[in-house]
C-alpha cells in the first residue's frame, strides 16, 4: 500500500487511472459491526458515481464505495514467469486460435468473426485481437448481425489476467448486458518435461481421428463440421491408446504451431483413470512436437477440473491468463 513520509495510508489513484493495474485497500465492516481492511488487486475498470470496479486476474469484477478507500496506487504488470516459456498474450491468443479454427472467418477491422455450426465457443465466437475499426457499439451489433445470419448466439471470447489482456472490454460488455457464460484458463509450460514425463512406446499416432478415436471423444455425434475443426492446424496429431474393446483406453490431439505445442482432448476411459495414461499420451504427443522444432506447450483448463489441473500443475504447466465467452444478452 502507498504510505505518506508522515506514515498515513494515502488513495494515490484516481479515475484518470482507469485501464491501469491498481492495488486497493478498503476499510469494511463486517457482520459483527466491526471493521477490517481488505485488500484489492486488478485492472481498474470503473470508477463512476462513487464506485470503483477492479476486475481481478480471474475475470471476477469487485465493486467498492470510494468512501472506503484507506489506501491505494498504481502497481506494474505482474512479474515475469520464473519457469517455463515467456509469452505475451496476443501471441498466445493467435496460436489457440490457430489450433482450433472455425469453418467460417470474416474480419472485422483487428477482430475475427468465427463459425462452426455451434460445434463449441472457441469456434463460434469473435476474437478481438485490436481495434474493430468502428465504434464498440457498431462493431457489436455488426457481431449480432453476423452470427444472428447463421441462426447463432452471439459470443465475444476476452481474456483478463496478464499484461495486454481486455479487462476494459469485459466491463463494456457487462455494462451492455453480455453475460460471461463460460471461464476457463490457457497454461504454458516447457515441452521436453512432458516428453520426458512417461514412456510412450504403445501410443498409436496418426494426422486424422479415426472412428475408434471419435468412440472415445467425449463430444458424442461428431458432425463433419466437428471433424473439419479437429483436424485444422498448422500440424495436428491425434493419440490413440489401444484398449481392450472398441473404444480406446486414452485419445489426445495436439497441434504443432512453431515453438509451440497446443494439447486438447486429452481423455481417459473412466475404469482406467489415476494409471498415468494422460501422461502418457501427453508424451507421445510432445515427443512428435519436439521433432517438429516446437519447444514450449500450452493447453486450456476449466478452473473446476481439479484433476486435470494437478496433473498439468504436475508436468510444469502453470496458468498464463484467463478466458472467457460473453454472450448477448438480446439473443
Amino acid at each position: 500500500m502507498e504510505i505518506s513520509a508522515a506514515g498515513r495510508l494515502e488513495v494515490r489513484i484516481t479515475a484518470a487511472d482507469v485501464g491501469k493495474r491498481v492495488s486497493v485497500r478498503c476499510l469494511r465492516a463486517t457482520e459483527d459491526t466491526t471493521e477490517k481492511f481488505t485488500d484489492t488487486v486488478g485492472v481498474l475498470t470503473s470508477w463512476d458515481s462513487g464506485v470503483v470496479t477492479i476486475t481481478r486476474k480471474g475475470g471476477e469484477s469487485v465493486r467498492i464505495s470510494e468512501s472506503t478507500l484507506v489506501a491505494g496506487k498504481v502497481v506494474p504488470a505482474a512479474p515475469a514467469r520464473r519457469r517455463g516459456p515467456s509469452a505475451s498474450y496476443a501471441e498466445l491468443a493467435r496460436v489457440s486460435s490457430r489450433a482450433w479454427r472455425p469453418v467460417e472467418s470474416e474480419r472485422l477491422g483487428e477482430w475475427e468473426l468465427r463459425a462452426a455450426a455451434g460445434f463449441t465457443r472457441r469456434a463460434n465466437s469473435a476474437l478481438p485481437l485490436g481495434d474493430p475499426g468502428v465504434p464498440l457499439d457498431e462493431a457489436l451489433t455488426a457481431v449480432r448481425r453476423w452470427y444472428g445470419d447463421r441462426g447463432l448466439p452471439a459470443y465475444v471470447q476476452t481474456a483478463t489476467g496478464a499484461e495486454g489482456t481486455q479487462e476494459l472490454l469485459c466491463a463494456e460488455l457487462e455494462r451492455r448486458g453480455w453475460t460471461r457464460e463460460v471461464t476457463a484458463e490457457l497454461w504454458i509450460g516447457a515441452l521436453a518435461p512432458v516428453a520426458d514425463r512417461a514412456d510412450a512406446s504403445g501410443v498409436v499416432l496418426s494426422r486424422a481421428a479415426d472412428e475408434a478415436w471419435l468412440a472415445r471423444y467425449q463430444r458424442k455425434g461428431v458432425s463433419e463440421v466437428a471433424l473439419k475443426v479437429l483436424g485444422t492446424g498448422p500440424s495436428v496429431w491425434f493419440a490413440t491408446v489401444p484398449g481392450e474393446g472398441a473404444e480406446p483406453a486414452a485419445i489426445g490431439r495436439c497441434v504443432a504451431d512453431g515453438r509451440w505445442a497446443g494439447f486438447a482432448a486429452v481423455e481417459v476411459d473412466p475404469a482406467l483413470r489415476r494409471r498415468g495414461l494422460a501422461s502418457v499420451v501427453m508424451a507421445a504427443l510432445a515427443s512428435r512436437a519436439l521433432e517438429e522444432g516446437a519447444s514450449a506447450a500450452w493447453l486450456q483448463v476449466e478452473a473446476e477440473n481439479v484433476g486435470a489441473r494437478a496433473l498439468y500443475s504436475g508436468m510444469g504447466f502453470s496458468a498464463h491468463h484467463a478466458y472467457h465467452h460473453y454472450r448477448d444478452g438480446s439473443s
